[in-house]
């Protein structure tokens, strides 16, 4: 399939800069579709209001696009019910709610969280500023050298004080693929209340996610890294559970009642979406899951896998880049990270762009596992629907070419 005929950005920058693009960095974000740009104009172009308050027609039109997007969301994930499915500014605002509530709402001086040591700093500071006054602690699960949770630890892990075990389901930085419901029954026969959650930004729209399947209690994931609009997350959460939490901000949308002596809460999921949301977003994104499913999570999948498996065989043969902590191939999907053994990854990360090939430098909000690698950085590619063959070619050759620059 000429996937990349669906996105605009690649003839606009041909147009531009008279070169190819080559977007080695879909994990930091995706490029969009035609079909997802044309449903924001559409939204401030025939449609624009705010949601669920208005009775005129505009009102009603975007009202009802943007609760069946929450439909489309919750099919798209096989949640159970609509309510469950809470509209965020994107994955990290979802982390932050989470550990607003959940420390508010079941947690005690002397609970345990368990998180690992791959996750993104979404996963991480959010469990440690919530839980900072309240004496809980955090603790962490290990890698081994493949880059693999070592799950046989997480039984001594977990103790009569374990409240919540939040991972990754794939690493932002190794593209691992961790056994989620393996890590979910692991909790659940220790303590069915243990709290299980999932960052699943880097699976959702790569692989298929069942969250009954996987019998988590939340999972989050974010718009823009599966091809839909910026500034758009979602938190999927046990009804029950969600329907414990106290408001995480106050304002309107999430009330039903306001005298000013109290304040009655709206119900799900509207108690935990206060203000205007982002509404055009919201809409776009059902665009998103549609083109995602047109083309087939399955073939999506194996298109990644098999790009990713050509990526490293290809650099393997240049002597100077080493790819880090690379496990299993068939449970990774396609995000490599690597250094080069003569070349710092910013700079190397510059002098691509200068081929028009873009990869990300840096820590990827992942300091600790940095330090668990013993590197303050990386150089990371990573691929989506429209990477090819020739992109991995032209990054090879970029490679090359930054070796003569020095």
């Amino acid at each position: 399939m000429n996937i990349k005929q669906d996105f605009p950005i690649f003839d606009n920058y041909s147009l531009t800069y008279s070169n190819t693009l080559t977007y080695l960095d879909t994990a930091a974000t995706s490029q969009k579709p035609k079909v997802v740009i044309d449903a924001v104009s559409n939204y401030y172009l025939n449609n624009n209001s705010n949601v669920h308050r208005g009775v005129y027609r505009l009102a009603s039109n975007a009202t009802l696009a943007y609760e069946k997007t929450r439909v489309v969301v919750k099919d798209f994930i096989n949640a159970s019910d609509s309510r469950e499915i809470i509209f965020t500014k994107g994955a990290t605002e979802a982390f932050n709610l989470l550990a607003f509530c959940i420390t508010n709402t079941f947690l005690v001086s002397g609970d345990e969280i368990i998180i690992s040591h791959m996750e993104h700093h979404a996963n991480i500071v959010p469990w440690q500023i919530a839980t900072s006054q309240k004496g809980i602690k955090l603790k962490v699960l290990p890698i081994n050298e493949k880059g693999q949770l070592e799950i046989d630890k997480l039984d001594d892990l977990i103790t009569p004080n374990t409240k919540v075990i939040s991972i990754a389901h794939v690493s932002n930085v190794l593209g691992t693929v961790n056994p989620i419901k393996k890590i979910v029954d692991i909790a659940k026969s220790k303590n069915h209340r243990i709290l299980t959650v999932v960052d699943g930004a880097q699976a959702v729209g790569h692989i298929k996610v069942d969250v009954d399947l996987l019998g988590c209690d939340f999972y989050t994931f974010s718009s823009h890294k599966m091809y839909g609009p910026t500034g758009l997350g979602v938190l999927y959460g046990k009804q029950e559970l969600l329907e414990s939490f106290p408001p995480y901000q106050g304002g309107g949308e999430m009330i039903k009642k306001v005298t000013f002596e109290e304040t009655t809460f709206n119900h799900l999921p509207y108690k935990l979406e206060a203000g205007t949301p982002p509404i055009s977003a919201v809409i776009a994104f059902s665009k998103a899951i549609e083109y995602i499913l047109n083309i087939g999570l399955d073939w999506i999948e194996n298109h990644e896998k098999n790009i990713t498996k050509l990526a490293l065989y290809e650099i393997s043969k240049l002597k100077n880049i080493k790819v880090l902590f690379r496990g299993d191939e068939d449970n990774h999907l396609g995000i490599i990270s690597f250094i080069h053994k003569k070349i710092h990854a910013h700079d190397l990360a510059s002098i691509l762009d200068l081929a028009h090939v873009n990869v990300r430098a840096g820590h990827h909000c992942a300091m600790p596992l940095m330090s668990r690698m013993e590197v303050q950085a990386t150089s990371r590619l990573s691929i989506g629907v429209y990477t090819q063959k020739e992109d991995i070619n032209r990054f090879v050759e970029a490679i090359k070419s930054s070796e003569n620059v020095f």
